[in-house]
């Protein structure tokens, strides 16, 4: 059976992890992550339908992530869009 990744508390902890045979880790479990660099840039303010920002909050929680950082991949994910 494939491993899962233990949750690493420390950087010692993630070393000693690296640093063993991981060819039997399930890889499915990993998803790509964007990191932003610099400046956040201009302001927007919205105004959203409570059911909306609402749908758009649950949707950021169920990724552990802040609601206006999920807004902003939506949009970023829109204007990449052919």
């Amino acid at each position: 059976m494939n491993r899962q990744v233990p949750k690493l508390t420390t950087d010692a902890e993630a070393e000693a992890f690296l640093d063993e045979d991981l060819a039997d880790l399930d890889f499915a479990q990993f998803k790509p992550v964007q990191f932003q660099f610099g400046a956040e840039g201009a302001r927007v303010d919205v105004r959203l339908p409570e059911a909306l920002l609402d749908a758009l909050k649950e949707r950021a929680r169920s990724r552990g992530i802040p609601y206006q950082h999920f807004i902003r991949e939506a949009l970023e994910r829109a204007v990449a869009q052919d």
